[in-house]
């Protein structure tokens, strides 16, 4: 089962920018992991395929700029990178999606016994977990649950009409190099794996063949800290299918649609990257 996270965080120090990368952040999960099991922490963070999780950057929420924020969030555009400090007492909000039931399970005493108290550590900063989302909200529709069952069978089987949202910098690997070109067969593929490997209901194949680009407003953007720079796309793709297709191929293109929500799409989604939702 697939779940949707949404931690709301109170930082009590200020959070300088260079703790605020996508690999601090994938080191405070697996902290979080660690404090309530170890041996999953020490698994996960020598794990080198793919992962059962995937994480976003930190977010802000100005009281001056909520309704610019409203705005944004409609069109799911997160920001993926901070040139100043997250001041203390700002409140963040911190997106974990877990694919995973056993992962999810193993957790399952974290979210529970939450001591709003108990600081966590980010860099020199303090942060406090004041609550977490499980469910979708007005303002923040990146919080959901749902079983693997549920999103096969609310797929519709006539709908042929795709609409994503690329919210972070999102790029594919091709052989030994990144393409930051969201072509149906990187898009789809990418969601076609991670489904097979954690939903249960396998889907050998789907009719990418019929799957067309219909609309594309994208442009790229450059990520870089001290490691490495990583380039990736943002905006917004549509794709239709298209011919004679059965219902139950375009049921499953559907499913994979839905699912983008919690696994997201090619590189680094670990990381903060790749975040993308249908709209």
């Amino acid at each position: 089962m697939p779940h949707s996270l949404v931690l709301n965080l109170l930082p009590q120090s200020p959070i300088p920018p260079q703790y605020l990368t996508g690999r601090h952040l994938h080191a405070l999960f697996l902290t979080l992991v660690s404090s309530v099991d170890p041996a999953l922490g020490d698994r996960l963070h020598d794990a080198t395929a793919d992962k059962a999780f995937t994480l976003s950057p930190l977010q802000i929420l100005k009281e001056r700029e909520r309704s610019k924020y409203q705005s944004k969030i409609a069109h799911h555009t997160l920001q993926w990178q901070h040139q100043q400090p997250i001041p203390a007492g700002m409140p963040c909000w911190w997106r974990i999606s877990l694919l995973d039931d056993t992962l999810f399970g193993r957790l399952t005493q974290l979210w529970l016994n939450l001591n709003p108290q108990h600081p966590w550590h980010l860099g020199p900063a303090d942060l406090y977990i004041t609550s977490i989302q499980g469910t979708p909200q007005s303002i923040q529709p990146w919080a959901n649950a749902s079983t693997y069952a549920q999103l096969y069978e609310q797929a519709i089987a006539q709908e042929r009409t795709l609409n994503f949202t690329f919210a972070t910098p999102t790029a594919f690997r091709q052989g030994k190099f990144d393409t930051t070109l969201p072509t149906r067969e990187c898009v789809f593929n990418s969601l076609l794996s991670r489904w097979n490997k954690y939903s249960g209901i396998e889907f050998s194949e789907i009719a990418i063949e019929s799957i067309f680009p219909s609309f594309v407003n994208i442009n790229t953007e450059i990520l870089a800290d001290s490691r490495s720079k990583f380039i990736g796309i943002i905006g917004e793709v549509s794709y239709r299918i298209l011919g004679e297709v059965e219902p139950i191929q375009i049921k499953q293109i559907n499913a994979l649609a839905d699912f983008a929500l919690y696994a997201g799409v090619g590189r680094k989604t670990t990381m903060g990257m790749g975040m993308i939702r249908r709209f």
